[in-house]
């Protein structure tokens, strides 16, 4: 028995060795699984941050594009007021045209100010991250909007008719 190794003890050494590389690499497995998941959870909360920035961005984006226009139709409505009240001494009817485009104008400013701080209110919110990001609509998607029965803005009908040809030719002629 000197010098010979029984094999029953060789096999159990091994066995042992091989259970302690099992477990350790059981634990490294666990460890890494540990890793991998907080990696995912940072990946994941730095999407949503990247996607809720990129969604404020558009956001803003529309805002001053709104902001833009609105600064270009605000001299549009004041010019046509001007020539509207020049006309009225020639035509009194003009007077009415001229109170629809100050109540166009009214209106219209009224409801970019409120469309402009509910978009101030959607970037904050998505920037502080209590919003889910919502892509805006396609100007090309339909969009039904609200109307509002109550006011229903109505052209005077001097200006709704349509003359014809003729109709402007006898005006001219007489």
């Amino acid at each position: 028995m000197f010098g010979k190794t029984d094999p029953l003890e060789t096999l159990n050494r091994d066995l042992a060795r091989s259970r302690d590389k099992r477990d350790a690499c059981a634990s490294e497995v666990t460890t890494l699984t540990a890793e991998i998941a907080v990696l995912e959870a940072r990946i994941s909360a730095e999407n949503d941050r990247r996607e809720h920035e990129r969604v404020a961005t558009e956001i803003d984006m529309i805002k001053t594009r709104m902001k833009v226009q609105y600064l270009a139709f605000v001299p549009v409505i004041a010019e046509m007021r001007e020539a509207t009240q020049t006309a009225e001494t020639i035509i009194p009817a003009a007077r009415e045209l001229d109170e629809l485009l100050h109540v166009i104008g009214t209106e219209v400013g009224n409801a970019i100010d409120g469309l402009l701080a509910d978009l101030d209110e959607r970037i904050e919110a998505l920037r502080t991250g209590h919003a889910a990001p919502e892509l805006p609509q396609s100007p090309n998607e339909s969009c039904e909007l609200a109307q509002d029965n109550h006011r229903v803005l109505r052209l005077p009908e001097w200006l709704s008719r349509k003359k014809t040809l003729e109709d402007q030719c006898n005006t001219v002629a007489a």
